[in-house]
């Protein structure tokens, strides 16, 4: 039973706080923005590209130092630091600076570049390699959770009490995961790193990656991918008021119809993934994410909008597990950090650009053109794994494990 192993178990309650305290964040964010400026897209967009631009940002430089610094530690002085920086915005917006909310979101996505590899370094010390892939999905599986009951719960506690008290939750959240990620056990002692240089390490973790077929290729497949999400996601909104002629509140019943078919995918795809390479599921989520994509863009019916919705959530749990577990696999453990911050750029890179352009195109195209450009590029994706899926991966020819760089 994976929740026995004590890293998992724990890291799995941490989790869980801070994904209530993220979907509370970004729907109060949000709402109150479109309140602020009459569902202005200009910025609807900023507030993704304030999430988002930072990853990009700080990706390689988060992913290098976790691979230096203990895990445990890092993990906690990240969520201290969230619940710091949250409750100074707070007081700042409590001042009538409204814009001082996209900070709160510019800070805790810096952090979690250096949170994230952190728990995947954790996993690969401490969970047997054939249980990665069972992690991962069941990771997924409580995403897919709270993408059902994130955007309820972030929409009523903004609806009801405000932006001080959902403010004031995350807050909680953030302080919740630093205590119980505190009884972890002590971290390992880390290798001595000597003369080595942060810009020495940083090149490595560049090189290990080119010399490495598998994920070379998925770097491609990220860039692709990330572009692809950065035009459809800031437009979700738009898909409720314009094409469904519904309120903005109604993007909650569209994302939670996303989460239910993740869920109800999640352990479908479990099961599935014992049997199948991790290429081929990440290729067959791309491929249903080409339909559902097109789809969402093009439809002015609730109901086929939510069964496009329910599509993509369906098969999304395919490209989480098939790209984690991929990178798992092919990693050597002291690389895990280096190795994500530089795929991570890669897709949220594109993403920002995506993000950035989204709006302008809306306005000078359509709707539905932003979602069919999407479409294809995630088709592009797929077909980018095309020469991976005779492959092995992990294993002898493929895998860079202990290949010098």
């Amino acid at each position: 039973m994976l929740l026995k192993n004590r890293y998992v178990r724990t890291i799995m309650m941490s989790r869980m706080l801070l994904q209530l305290g993220i979907w509370v964040r970004n729907f109060a964010i949000l709402l109150y923005v479109t309140d602020m400026t009459n569902n202005d897209p200009l910025y609807v967009s900023l507030i993704s590209v304030a999430e988002f631009a930072p990853i990009f940002l700080f990706a390689i430089i988060g992913g290098t130092f976790a691979d230096r610094w203990q895990p445990k530690r890092t993990m906690v002085w990240c969520d201290v630091l969230s619940a710091l920086s949250v409750l100074a915005v707070l007081l700042v917006v409590m001042t009538g600076s409204w814009h001082a909310l996209l900070v709160a979101t510019f800070i805790s996505a810096i952090l979690s570049q250096f949170s994230q590899p952190s728990t995947m370094k954790l996993f690969k010390q401490h969970v047997p390699a054939e249980q990665l892939q069972g992690v991962m999905a069941m990771f997924q599986t409580m995403a897919a959770i709270f993408m059902v009951l994130g955007p309820v719960i972030g929409t009523f506690a903004y609806q009801r009490y405000g932006i001080v008290v959902s403010f004031s939750l995350m807050i909680v959240m953030f302080a919740g995961s630093a205590l119980i990620l505190s009884s972890l056990p002590r971290d390992e002692a880390e290798p001595v790193h000597g003369s080595r240089s942060f810009t020495r390490e940083l090149k490595d973790g560049l090189r290990y990656v080119w010399s490495n077929k598998v994920l070379k290729t998925l770097a491609g497949t990220f860039a692709v991918a990330g572009l692809a999400v950065g035009l459809i996601q800031p437009l979700m909104l738009f898909v409720a008021v314009e094409n469904l002629d519904r309120d903005k509140q109604f993007l909650q019943w569209l994302l939670m119809a996303n989460g239910a078919a993740m869920l109800a995918g999640g352990g479908f795809i479990m099961g599935l993934s014992k049997k199948l390479k991790p290429q081929t599921l990440l290729a067959v989520g791309l491929f249903a994410s080409t339909f559902g994509t097109a789809g969402l863009g093009w439809s002015e019916s609730v109901v086929l909008t939510l069964l496009f919705q329910m599509l993509n959530g369906l098969f999304y749990p395919c490209i989480h597990i098939g790209i984690n577990t991929m990178i798992m696999k092919n990693t050597e453990g002291a690389y895990i950090g280096r190795v994500g911050g530089v795929l991570t750029p890669m897709f949220m890179g594109m993403m920002v650009i995506g993000m950035s352009v989204a709006g302008t195109m809306k306005d000078g195209l359509s709707l539905f053109i932003v979602f069919a450009v999407s479409a294809v590029l995630f088709l592009l994706g797929a077909l980018l794994l095309v020469p991976l899926m005779g492959e092995r991966t992990g294993k002898k020819g493929n895998s860079v494990e202990g290949r010098p760089c």
